[in-house]
């Protein structure tokens, strides 16, 4: 019997050693293990993100307040965006798309499953690299320092001159290590999707969470790529002289910012589309019909990763663009819209009519829906190149963004843990905890969210670390320093829902949604080998199928 059986053995992990249970996974090539570890990887770091924004809500909740120095603030800062980015929101995604997707295509694993072990430990290594600048950032013999240059780096910021020491060293190797690992995953994801899925199951039957990971994987490819190679650039600036972003060397600041967002952007649609996934797997189940629109659906992604890739500079409307760059990046922005709203509308018209169940991952998924359409209305408002010249620079655009990356992104993961934990522990997350953390986290996102547009729209700064009173927007900053209070509370409540529930939570079985995807046609949790027999696929429904042979009524061929 291999180490890996025996480490997935009742008996074995019985008799087994604490010291051999980590070894099994610090080993594994089992996708379910490295999805676990993705998953608990990005657990810990949104905890670590999320005490870098308390700091900073806590800095901002007066004015002249000096609760952390200007240097601590810029630290907390970059690391929060950073770490959020790279280190949840992304290994987050990896992690659901590693364990699911394999279980939804119907086979045995990822079709390279050492690469699949390569490339998370990769991304672990970038964010440890990172991080160890706390006590690393000016070399061995001084005291340490976090990268304090913004999430965007921007020239010169991260010149020798402007950021001595070794933080931005640490800041571009980490990400460079990071994002090697994502992009083998990516790889991975890929092949496993087009050459792996089970007997019948073709492209029109593949769910729909599949579909948007082919997606997402295929733009990591296209997107991280401009990204390392210009933090390469940087490493070549500070060491070896080379001056591409080194204005007074005939360098050129802007084309970093280039690079910078032809990675940036179409990363929040690299998060996004996922979450598109988590949505239209949960809405389905939980109105009890089929998604509305299936073929629809899967353009409107396909067109959403083509467009992403030519909106990035609607991030640079005050650099100093001409005219037809400003036109040409405010209508394709705009244009993005359009697949996006179209997804919504699926949505829609899947729960219109429906059985609703509110249970809790509808709850998050209902949530998502009218929060992602409200940072989408702000986000065609700020494609005015006008109205963007306007709050560029202003907290009205750290809110917008924040409702994406939150409103959407974290909502639509929050439901896929209450939806997908009964596969992968085989316990109920207690519903009566998920709705008090859904309910504070509404509470405090919208505290928190809406009311920084507010300071935005009356001229508050963005990447300051305090203000004067007597400007009108201390108020606003209290309200936005207690909501994100109650968003630590939601997620603590989460935490804590999700450790007590492994003990004492229900036992969930096979199917506790009674879905109908091949995740839930075995045990809870699934064997190591996932299918005893590899299965074969009628319709886009399997397991409905099998549960209702006799009604073919709602089959999709």
């Amino acid at each position: 019997m291999s180490s890996e059986t025996m480490a997935l053995s009742p008996h074995a992990v019985e008799t087994q050693s604490l010291a051999e249970r980590l070894h099994g996974w610090a080993t594994t090539v089992d996708h379910k293990r490295i999805g676990v570890m993705y998953i608990g990887f990005a657990l810990i770091f949104l905890v670590i993100g999320g005490i870098e924004a308390i700091i900073m809500r806590i800095q901002l909740a007066l004015p002249n307040n000096d609760f952390v120095s200007p240097q601590v603030f810029n630290r907390m800062f970059t690391m929060h965006g950073t770490t959020m980015i790279f280190f949840v929101a992304m290994p987050i995604m990896f992690g659901f798309g590693n364990y699911t997707v394999p279980l939804l295509v119907g086979t045995r694993d990822m079709a390279f499953p050492r690469l699949n072990a390569f490339s998370f430990w990769l991304t672990a290594f970038g964010a440890l690299l990172m991080y160890f600048s706390f006590v690393g950032g000016f070399g061995l013999y001084g005291a340490g320092s976090a990268p304090d240059v913004g999430w965007f780096a921007y020239a010169p910021l991260t010149s020798k001159v402007f950021s001595p020491g070794h933080s931005s060293d640490f800041w571009s190797l980490g990400l460079i290590v990071s994002g090697f690992g994502s992009i083998g995953t990516s790889v991975n994801m890929i092949t496993t999707i087009v050459c792996s899925r089970c007997p019948g199951m073709t492209l029109n039957k593949m769910p729909l969470f599949a579909w948007m990971n082919i997606v997402m994987s295929g733009m990591v490819l296209f997107a991280i790529s401009p990204l390392t190679a210009a933090q390469i650039m940087i490493s070549l600036d500070r060491y070896l002289g080379a001056h591409f972003f080194d204005t007074q060397a005939g360098g050129s600041a802007v084309i970093w910012m280039h690079f910078f967002w032809i990675f940036g952007h179409p990363e929040v649609y690299i998060l996004i589309i996922p979450s598109f996934g988590f949505i239209s797997e949960i809405v389905p189940v939980f109105s009890r019909k089929p998604i509305f629109g299936y073929p629809i659906m899967v353009g409107a992604t396909v067109a959403i990763g083509f467009i992403s890739f030519s909106v990035w500079a609607h991030h640079m409307f005050t650099v100093g663009m001409n005219s037809w760059g400003n036109t040409f990046f405010a209508i394709t922005t705009m244009a993005v819209g359009v697949p996006t709203g179209i997804k919504i509308f699926n949505w829609l018209g899947t729960i219109w009519g429906g059985k609703i169940q509110f249970k809790t991952p509808m709850l998050f998924s209902l949530a998502f829906l009218f929060q992602f359409l409200i940072a989408g209305l702000t986000g065609i408002m700020l494609s005015s190149t006008p109205f963007n010249w306007q709050l560029s620079g202003s907290y009205f655009v750290v809110a917008h963004f924040h409702y994406v990356i939150v409103g959407g992104i974290l909502f639509a993961v929050f439901g896929g843990f209450y939806y997908w934990y009964p596969k992968i522990t085989g316990k109920m997350l207690s519903e009566r905890l998920g709705k008090l953390h859904f309910w504070l986290f509404v509470i405090g996102f919208h505290l928190t969210f809406d009311f920084m547009h507010i300071p935005g729209l009356l001229g508050m700064p963005r990447r300051i670390y305090t203000y004067e009173a007597g400007r009108g927007w201390e108020i606003w900053n209290q309200i936005v320093s207690v909501g994100a209070l109650f968003q630590g509370v939601a997620v603590l409540i989460f935490v804590f829902n999700m450790i007590w529930s492994y003990w004492k939570g229900k036992d969930a079985g096979c199917d506790p949604w009674d879905a109908w995807t091949l995740e839930w046609t075995t045990t809870s949790p699934p064997p190591e080998y996932n299918f005893a027999t590899i299965p074969t696929v009628h319709s886009s429904r399997p397991l409905w199928d099998l549960k209702h042979p006799e009604d073919p009524d709602w089959k999709y061929e």
